[in-house]
């Protein structure tokens, strides 16, 4: 990967929506567990707002979970596929 240019913005992926789905955490419940509004958690379930390095160790300290495991920068496959393998490993 090259280095970021200067004003350059990268995307960051996240796994919250998983994540809360699984433990039955709400956007709400999450919000009030890191100190901030329910929308902002939708805005990072969405993509629309990127969270500052504080609040992704605050979340990822809910999950129990490395900030690598919660973000990324590139895309995260489906987990069906880290359990069940490609679609073309299964033929």
């Amino acid at each position: 990967m090259s280095p970021v240019r200067n004003g350059e913005k990268l995307p960051i992926y996240n796994r919250l929506r998983v994540l809360r789905a699984e433990r039955g955490i709400s956007r709400a419940e999450l919000a009030t567990m890191v100190d901030v509004n329910p929308q902002t958690i939708g805005a990072l379930e969405r993509g629309d707002h990127y969270p500052s390095l504080d609040l992704a160790f605050r979340i990822c300290d809910v999950f129990g979970l490395p900030v690598e495991a919660v973000f990324s920068r590139k895309p995260f496959a489906p987990l069906s596929t880290s359990v069940y393998g490609d679609r073309e490993d299964r033929r």
